[in-house]
């Protein structure tokens, strides 16, 4: 029989996925290995290390110490009458949070690309891990807000009034997860191929975080304009709500906080598409 004959070959090898394919599906069968990669991702973190965990209670604490010195005191920026440790430590844990999964997400090709390059899994793991394992610093750091909150209320007898909006939190949460694996997802796609664009972005992360009401709160910009440029920043109503639902304070709406939810499901589809048809030539780009 001829190799040419079709009827000669019994099997055929065919892609399951499709063009408009993101990827999900495949990572659902396979969520087992997200486990298995924040276990990886958390260990790493303290290997070789001097401080460890201690670390995650260092760093935001000196950032908390410098911005009140420079916008506390120098600049003299207010606060919404909510004591600066505790509105600086607020921003700092959930913008860290969403930096931190920004940059991991962007640079997950560069960082897995010997794993790639020698097994096949579904791709979205790594990038999605990333976002888990994250997690454990952001409690930590949370937790340490918690414990600064406490003190100022028990010890201090300042007023600080929670409320029901705090309920919020963990949809404010996923809402900054995906607004940080979503934007990742099409920054690794785009870097894979264009290598300098990562420094490009890394520039524009710390601006980012001076565009967002992180040192100082949003009712502080006067200007209309310049307060519904503010608002177009899907970072700023998720960070506005938990300081709203947490002291009372600050400037909470729905539509923006909606407007944030729909920038982050259009980016999440907009980035998975973009790194499902980007991995398929990932090996043979890089």
């Amino acid at each position: 029989m001829e190799a040419t004959d079709l009827s000669y070959w019994t099997t055929v090898i065919e892609p399951k996925t499709t063009k408009v394919s993101l990827g999900w599906r495949d990572m659902w069968k396979k969520k087992y290995l997200v486990w298995l990669f924040v276990k990886r991702d958390i260990t790493v973190q303290f290997k070789q290390t001097v401080f460890g965990m201690g670390w995650y209670f260092i760093s935001p604490l000196f950032s908390v110490v410098m911005y009140m010195i420079v916008f506390g005191r120098i600049a003299g920026i207010p606060t919404d009458d909510v004591p600066q440790p505790v509105f600086y430590l607020s921003g700092i844990c959930l913008w860290e949070y969403f930096s931190n999964c920004l940059t991991d997400v962007s640079t997950t090709f560069a960082k897995n690309s010997g794993l790639f390059g020698k097994v096949y899994f579904p791709r979205l793991v790594a990038p999605v891990s990333q976002v888990f394992s994250r997690l454990f610093r952001f409690a930590i750091q949370l937790m340490m807000f918690v414990i600064m909150y406490l003190y100022f209320v028990l010890v201090k007898d300042v007023h600080l009034v929670p409320n029901v909006y705090l309920l919020l939190f963990p949809i404010i949460v996923m809402i900054l997860a995906a607004l940080a694996c979503g934007l990742g997802l099409i920054v690794t796609s785009l870097t894979t191929k264009y290598k300098d664009l990562n420094n490009v972005f890394s520039v524009f992360v710390s601006l980012w975080m001076y565009a967002t009401p992180i040192v100082y709160p949003l009712s502080y910009v006067e200007n209309p304009t310049l307060h519904k440029l503010m608002i177009l920043n899907p970072v700023t109503a998720p960070i506005e709500a938990f300081k709203y639902g947490a002291f009372g304070a600050g400037e909470f709406s729905w539509s923006a906080l909606g407007y944030s939810a729909a920038c982050a499901l259009a980016l999440m589809v907009i980035g998975s598409w973009m790194y499902e048809r980007k991995q398929k030539q990932f090996i043979d780009t890089i």
